[in-house]
C-alpha cells in the first residue's frame, strides 16, 4: 500500500496480453491501461495526487499490445491524480513521458499510443 497525500490508496497492476472482456471503472475500484504502441515497451506507471510521485506500479514491463488491470485495494483516496508513463529507451534506461491529469475514479481505460496518452 502506498500513501498518497493524506489518503491511503493501493494499486496493483496485473499484466495481460488479451483484451478485457468487461469494462470496469475507477469508481468500481479498477481500470485498465493499454500499450497500443507498435514497438514501445512501458516500464513505469506513476501517480501523484500532489503529495509526491508513487513508486512504479508495474511489476513487469508492458509490451506492445498488452494491457494491465489497475486495482485499488482501498476505497478512499484522491480521485484527481497526475500520472506519468515510463518508456524503455534503446539503452535500457527509462524515459518519462509528460505528466497527464486523470480522474482515476472516472477512468475506465488508459490508452498509451505512439504519440498520445488518453483515458476514458
Amino acid at each position: 500500500m502506498r500513501v498518497l497525500g493524506s489518503a491511503v490508496i493501493g494499486l496493483t497492476l496485473l499484466v495481460s496480453g488479451a483484451a478485457a472482456l468487461a469494462q470496469g471503472t475507477g469508481s468500481e475500484g479498477y481500470f485498465r491501461i493499454y500499450n497500443n504502441t507498435e514497438e514501445n515497451t512501458v516500464v513505469g506507471f506513476y501517480t501523484n495526487d500532489g503529495g509526491g510521485w508513487s513508486d512504479n506500479w508495474l511489476s513487469e514491463a508492458l509490451e506492445p499490445g498488452e494491457n494491465a488491470r489497475a486495482t485499488f485495494v482501498a476505497d478512499t483516496g484522491n480521485c484527481d491524480q497526475t500520472f506519468q508513463v515510463g518508456w524503455l529507451a534503446d539503452d535500457d534506461t527509462e524515459v518519462l513521458d509528460d505528466p497527464i491529469a486523470i480522474d482515476i475514479c472516472a477512468a475506465s481505460n488508459v490508452y498509451m499510443d505512439d504519440n498520445e496518452i488518453y483515458y476514458d
